[in-house]
C-alpha cells in the first residue's frame, strides 16, 4: 500500500512527465508564417532553413495582397507574418483592432517610381496618369516621395497618411489613379508612371536599381517587421524565429541576392 508520501512523490512524477510532454509537444509544433509572394517569400524559404538547424519549424503561406496576411493572424490560421512595415501595422490596428506585437525588424525595401513611356521624372507631360497603392500609408509615402522630386507640395502636417486630397500644388496637374499596391506593376502599360513597392517590383520582374527612374532614401521609417500576436510574443518560439532570421547567413543571402534593392533592417 501507497503511504501519502510515496503517492504523492508519484503524483509529482506524473505532473512533470506531463509538463515535459508539452515542452516536447510545443517544441514540435510547426510555426505558420505568412508573406508575400517575392522577396519575403524567398527570404523566408532561408530564414526556414536555418531555423530546421535549430529545431524549430516553419511553414510558409504565401499571400498576393497586404490585406489576408494580418487577418489570418488575427483569427489564428497563422503565428506570425512578415510583410509590412510598423506605419501600415498602425494603420491596421487603429482600424481593425488587431492584439499583435511586433518581434523583430526585418528588411527595409525603398519603394521606386516606375515608367514604360519616360526615362525621368522630369518628362512626365501636364495630365500625367500616375498610379499610386491605395492603402493609407504607403499611398502617403509615395506622395511624399513625389514631394521630394518637387512634383507635387503638400498641406504642411500632412505626414506618412497624406492622401491626394492633401496636396496644394501640383504644377503638372498629375492625375492619380488609386489601386492595390499588388496590381500596380500590371497597369504599367496604361499608366504614365507608377510607384511600386520593392517586393511587387522583383515579382514582376523589374530591377530597382536599373528600372527605376527614382527611388525613396532607405533611411526612413519604413522598415518591415516580423509581427505576431500579442499573447505569443514572449514565447519561446518567436524569439528562436528572430535569431534565425538574424543570423548573419541570412544578411550575406538579401546582400548577394537582392544586389541592395533590399536592405537587412537590423
Amino acid at each position: 500500500m501507497y503511504s501519502k508520501r510515496s503517492f504523492l512523490q508519484t503524483a509529482l512524477a506524473l505532473a512533470g512527465a506531463a509538463t515535459l510532454g508539452q515542452a516536447a509537444h510545443a517544441q514540435d509544433k510547426t510555426i505558420k508564417i505568412g508573406v508575400t509572394a517575392g522577396p519575403h517569400a524567398q527570404i523566408m524559404e532561408r530564414v526556414k532553413q536555418v531555423a530546421a538547424k535549430d529545431g524549430l519549424k516553419i511553414d510558409i503561406v504565401e499571400f498576393s495582397d497586404y490585406v489576408q496576411p494580418n487577418a489570418a493572424l488575427a483569427s489564428g490560421d497563422l503565428d506570425a507574418n512578415s510583410y509590412q512595415h510598423k506605419p501600415y501595422l498602425d494603420a491596421q490596428i487603429k482600424d481593425r483592432g488587431y492584439k499583435f506585437s511586433v518581434a523583430a525588424n526585418t528588411v527595409t525595401f525603398p519603394i521606386g517610381l516606375y515608367s514604360k513611356k519616360i526615362k525621368k521624372l522630369a518628362e512626365l507631360k501636364e495630365g500625367a496618369r500616375f498610379g499610386i497603392p491605395n492603402d493609407p500609408t504607403n499611398g502617403g509615402r509615395v506622395l511624399l516621395l513625389l514631394q521630394s522630386q518637387g512634383l507635387i507640395t503638400l498641406k504642411p502636417g500632412a505626414g506618412l497618411k497624406a492622401t491626394p486630397l492633401d496636396i496644394v500644388s501640383n504644377p503638372k496637374k498629375l492625375k492619380f489613379v488609386e489601386l492595390d499596391a499588388a496590381q500596380l506593376p500590371r497597369s504599367l502599360d496604361d499608366l504614365d508612371a507608377s510607384a511600386i513597392n520593392t517586393n511587387f517590383a522583383i515579382s514582376a520582374g523589374l530591377d530597382p536599381k536599373r528600372d527605376a527612374i527614382a527611388m525613396e532614401d532607405p533611411d526612413g521609417p519604413y522598415v518591415n517587421i516580423l509581427v505576431v500576436r500579442s499573447a505569443d510574443k514572449d514565447a519561446p518560439w518567436v524569439a528562436r524565429l528572430v535569431k534565425a532570421y538574424h543570423n548573419e547567413e541570412i544578411r550575406q543571402f538579401i546582400d548577394t541576392q537582392f544586389k541592395g534593392s533590399i536592405i537587412a533592417g537590423w
